[in-house]
């Protein structure tokens, strides 16, 4: 028990520069209270007293903003980062070393029993406001742009960004077992909450391409223009006589 709140509060301190002192971290942190109170929920919800595990999980929803249904798995060193505003679903499964920021839910896109929630693998981050729905996984390591919409599967070590989500770009793997804080921060970046630098969307990329085919199609056809006249002007010089008698 003592073990995994040390590893509760480590990865707080290795993913949040503002973290100061082991006091703050605990007494000021809603994303690691709801973990705490999770656990209590998760286990009187596996003991079959749901709702009593449903009463806690609404009071921990009370006390920090973040909700988080008794029935969802969670792994170990998961941070929630300011945390107001995230949902994760009843089906949801959430891996070891991964991070969420506020304003993420974890949803559903049926009302149908079972499944229906997203799995996400080990190590990956998922930027403010985003959406991640349906039974859905989002593979190792993977990274959702901010207010991102993902509804479908995610490959390993990818970026995905936009409405719908589309990949844009993947970055190295992140080991797993890293609490150290100078290499999280390499990991994570803290500069778009999950977004790779220097990448864009997909479609922009796209767009870009079809400009700049549009600019290098209209430079041809004034140079076909130019050319033209300047073949036209040759012909009016090599024959003034037949040009008087078209006049």
């Amino acid at each position: 028990m003592f073990e995994r709140l040390k590893e509760d509060i480590d990865c707080v301190f290795a993913r949040d520069p503002a973290a100061r002192t082991t006091l703050e971290v605990v007494t000021t942190y809603p994303g690691l209270h709801a973990i705490l109170l999770h656990r209590v929920s998760r286990c009187l919800w596996d003991l079959n007293l749901k709702w009593l595990g449903r009463l806690n999980s609404h009071f921990a929803r009370f006390l920090t903003g973040i909700e988080i249904h008794p029935g969802a798995t969670i792994g170990r060193r998961f941070f929630i980062d300011h945390g107001m505003g995230v949902v994760i679903g009843e089906t949801a499964e959430i891996g070891d070393d991964c991070t969420l920021y506020h304003g993420v839910t974890l949803g559903g896109t049926s009302w149908a029993k079972g499944k229906r929630h997203p799995t996400l693998l080990n190590g990956v981050v998922v930027g403010a406001g985003a959406k991640v729905l349906g039974p859905i996984t989002l593979g190792e390591n993977c990274r959702v742009g901010s207010n991102a919409v993902v509804v479908k599967n995610v490959p390993d070590g990818a970026t995905v960004v936009g409405v719908p989500a589309r990949v844009a770009g993947g970055e190295t793997a992140h080991p797993s077992s890293a609490v150290d804080k100078e290499k999280t921060t390499q990991q994570l970046g803290f500069d778009a909450y999950g977004q790779m630098r220097d990448v864009n969307d997909p479609l922009v990329q796209a767009l870009d391409s079809l400009l700049e085919h549009d600019k290098s199609f209209q430079n041809q056809l004034d140079e076909i223009k130019a050319a033209v006249q300047l073949l036209d002007l040759e012909r009016a010089q090599a024959d003034p006589i037949s040009n008087r008698h078209k006049k």
